[in-house]
């Protein structure tokens, strides 16, 4: 993922707390077997520390892959929207000469994959993942030996991502003027469509932080 100076993360903080605020769902990408594409699984996972929680349906064709690499990516991405060429558009030239570009957020994870299949060890893994989505506590207790759960997790595997590397991206043209940055937020929320809202508070919320970009 190719990331401008004005793109990066302010600080370590920023994606955390993005991850943090609901951003749990993914796209896991495994190195393909020799001669193969690389294998991508959409899912949800569970941030713990400096690791990523999942489970995976056992007859998953990713978990060949795995065994033969480890070496895996997890990206995460939201708040993105489309953002129309008139919009960014200098006020010297013709709205219609306006580049048109994409904002969003992204996080990329590269990790070593570590499959789980002791029972007990899929049972706390799923333990700490209904603790995260569902916090409330309204399921039944998973362990080995109980149902439902434990007829179930034979049919499972979990899979731990230590996280090596963090790539965090905030693309919200945080060069161009104060001004700017503040009439395409208004722009967005104006329009109202899918993530635009979401969209028009990072870049406001980034604008707040950053104010005029200083190379």
């Amino acid at each position: 993922m190719f990331i401008q100076p004005w793109d990066a993360a302010l600080d370590e903080a920023e994606w955390r707390s993005w991850i943090a605020d609901g951003h749990d769902f993914g796209l896991l990408s495994v190195n393909g077997l020799p001669g193969h594409a690389p294998t991508t699984v959409p899912t949800h996972f569970v941030p713990d520390g400096d690791r990523l929680l999942i489970h995976l349906a056992r007859p998953n064709p990713v978990w060949e892959s795995i065994e033969y690499d480890p070496n895996v990516t997890f990206t995460v991405i939201g708040d993105y929207a489309f953002v129309p060429g008139p919009w960014r558009a200098k006020p010297d030239i013709p709205p219609t000469d306006g580049v048109p570009t994409s904002y969003y957020a992204a996080v990329q994870f590269v990790c070593q994959a570590r499959i789980v299949d002791d029972p007990e060890a899929k049972a706390e893994l799923l333990r700490q993942q209904l603790a995260h989505f569902q916090p409330d506590g309204d399921h039944a207790h998973v362990a080995p030996d109980q149902p439902p759960y434990g007829r179930m997790l034979p049919g499972i595997r979990g899979l731990v991502l230590d996280v090596t590397e963090v790539r965090a991206k905030f693309k919200y043209d945080d060069h161009k003027p104060v001004e700017h940055r503040a009439t395409v937020a208004d722009s967005l929320t104006a329009r109202g469509e899918a993530l635009d809202a979401p969209t028009a508070r990072q870049q406001r919320r980034r604008l707040d932080r950053i104010g005029p970009w200083k190379p």
